[in-house]
């Protein structure tokens, strides 16, 4: 009998990762799972410590990595490890395509640091004739500890409301992690070299305060959303900001009113990609830190 397949996950105590590592399980992989302290035993894993990029160890050996961290620390890390040209799926984010035009320069440099790693590990891959897939989620939901959703939920749950401008109607496509993990799976399947990219929506677009009030109305029991007129909204934001209730800036809270919306249909056509609609559930936002 041929040896199973082996796996090198970066992130897999993550939301995505760790659906991931489930899907990795069920068709019989063997993982190695880097984490920054001792990891719990599962089977058919072998927990790895270390923290990227520096000391995550090395990478040759391998069938398949994937990356559910951190982007462009993993891109240090692969540029200066060896793998042969073991196939790559990297999870970044739909930032890159966002905040480069941000008011906020350190948005920007967020957006600037996603474009570098992303440009990291294409050309790493081309060095090594290795197939690589960069997936980018928008916002993602459903496994609790993310800094969007989950953050509104912990807020509301704590202060029994929440409020937003009655402009914000921007529309928005939640993700669930769930999706994101068959999408990461899918790309394994894929060409055997060259370098693919997708931007990967949720299956709905929906107006942003369209988007909190199903997460508010998902909570036990439900909480209410205030919608202010823009500028008694404006300085009721910069209150809450002061006394530390909220960390959203200016740039955050004006794109409430743009609409970032994406395209699924190359991740349809090429990853079989079928995102669900935006359907919360109250236990799919716990875990997260309201400040």
């Amino acid at each position: 009998m041929s040896a199973p397949p082996r796996a090198l996950l970066f992130g897999g105590t993550g939301p995505i990762g760790r659906r991931v590592l489930a899907r990795l399980q069920a068709r019989g992989w063997q993982v190695v799972a880097l984490s920054r302290g001792k990891a719990p035993p599962l089977p058919a894993v072998e927990s790895r410590q270390g923290a990227l990029p520096g000391s995550a160890g090395p990478g040759d050996g391998f069938d398949a990595i994937l990356s559910c961290g951190p982007l462009d620390l993993f891109s240090q890390w692969y540029a200066a490890t060896p793998t042969g040209a073991t196939p790559v799926v990297a999870f970044g984010s739909t930032s890159v395509h966002v905040k480069d035009r941000s008011p906020d320069p350190a948005e920007r440099a967020l957006a600037a640091r996603l474009r570098e790693a992303e440009e990291r590990v294409a050309a790493t891959a081309a060095a090594r004739e290795a197939a690589a897939t960069l997936l980018r989620p928008t916002l993602v939901y459903g496994g609790g500890g993310d800094r969007n959703l989950s953050r509104i939920a912990a807020l509301a749950r704590r202060h029994g409301l929440f409020v937003l401008p009655h402009d914000a109607r921007g529309r928005r496509q939640p993700v669930h992690v769930d999706d994101l993990a068959d999408a990461a799976l899918a790309a394994l399947d894929g060409p055997g070299r060259g370098l693919r990219a997708f931007d990967l929506p949720g299956g709905e677009a929906l107006a942003y305060r369209d988007m909190v009030a199903r997460v508010l109305a998902s909570l036990q029991p439900p909480r209410r959303l205030w919608l202010l007129p823009g500028p008694l909204f404006s300085l009721a934001a910069r209150t809450a900001r002061a006394l530390g209730v909220h960390d959203a800036g200016p740039a955050v809270l004006q794109r409430m009113r743009e609409d970032l919306v994406f395209d699924a249909g190359p991740a349809r056509r090429e990853l079989g990609y079928a995102p669900r609609g935006f359907a919360p559930e109250a236990w799919m936002f716990e875990g997260a830190d309201p400040i």
